[in-house]
């Protein structure tokens, strides 16, 4: 129970860092009042960059490997073949990533005004399961280049995660990975809401 609390714990003070804000207000903007308002990679970049955005992809990804690596360290280290998540670790790492999906999406340092949480989806996974996130990445990179469109790739290796993690790990956690991305639903939802309010 206390390595779950940890986790749990942890990842959200984590997920919590709002590291798309910090960057873009050193450059005098705050991503929440422009473009689409989401403290994100995505938004930082339309509006400062890639260049300046880097820090955002880099730290919002950290957020979820870190937090992943928090639960998997607490829960003694469990792994199976590839060094998939198995056994003790399976529930607190899973709740770590969760957490810090929650964190980004509602972070207590950023007047719960967060982002989508992709990016820390991703970098759970790459604890969780890392051969997926690897045949992920490759996915992205491939579709990417192909189709001239980095969204595109970005958002096939995103929904590829389960199927490439199938073939490492059993239905169970690839279900759990799937709870992991109704959180993303779940924001990108919410988000669609106030989009139609304002």
């Amino acid at each position: 129970m206390v390595d779950v609390l940890v986790s749990v714990i942890a990842g959200y003070l984590l997920g919590s860092v709002p590291v798309a804000v910090l960057v873009a207000r050193a450059h005098g903007v705050d991503p929440r009042d422009v473009g689409d308002r989401n403290p994100g990679y995505w938004n930082v970049k339309e509006q400062l960059g890639r260049r300046a955005a880097v820090p955002v992809f880099a730290g919002d990804t950290l957020k979820g490997a870190l937090a992943a690596l928090c639960g998997l360290v607490v829960s003694g280290f469990h792994t199976a073949g590839f060094a998939t998540v198995a056994g003790a670790s399976v529930v607190p790492v899973y709740l770590a990533v969760a957490a810090a999906m929650a964190g980004h999406a509602w972070p207590v340092f950023a007047s719960f005004r967060g982002g989508r949480s992709v990016l820390t989806f991703a970098g759970g996974v790459a604890v969780i399961c890392p051969p997926a996130f690897v045949l992920a990445v490759a996915l992205l990179v491939v579709t990417a280049w192909a189709l001239r469109s980095f969204a595109v790739g970005a958002r096939l290796a995103v929904f590829g995660v389960p199927v490439l993690q199938l073939l490492f790990a059993p239905v169970e956690l690839v279900a759990a990975t799937g709870g992991l991305m109704c959180l993303i639903g779940l924001r990108f939802g919410q988000a669609a809401l106030f989009a139609r309010h304002r």
